[in-house]
């Protein structure tokens, strides 16, 4: 299955192939429509997330692994079953501390990761 399963009910993991979206960090895009969209982000310890905002809120929650999030001026660490908010327009990042996956969601969904 391609990125294109847009407005799909089922989303099979095992379906979906991951891209790369930065050094040791795998990307796959999950269920979305317009309106929200969910992604899966394998990393490798010591891949970096870089700082960056976009206009969507997310909220991460930590499947598993350890990482240092910064979010606007705070710092911390998080490690599985943490979620973070961050609202549109916020800058944020992370780096890997331990071999992890984070799920993200997004409102609206991401049309820059499906084109």
């Amino acid at each position: 299955m391609s990125k294109n399963h847009k407005d799909q009910q089922w989303v099979f993991g095992k379906d979906i192939e991951g891209e790369m979206a930065a050094p040791g960090v795998e990307r796959r895009i999950l269920a979305y429509c317009g309106d929200m969209m969910c992604v899966e982000n394998q990393f490798d310890e010591g891949a970096v997330g870089a700082v960056h905002s976009h206009p969507h809120t997310q909220i991460t929650y930590v499947a598993s692994g350890r990482f240092r999030f910064t979010i606007g001026d705070e710092t911390r660490e998080v490690a599985k079953g943490d979620t973070l908010l961050k609202q549109d327009g916020v800058k944020h990042g992370c780096l890997c501390l331990e071999k992890g996956i984070l799920v993200d969601f997004f409102t609206p969904m991401r049309e820059d990761f499906i084109t």
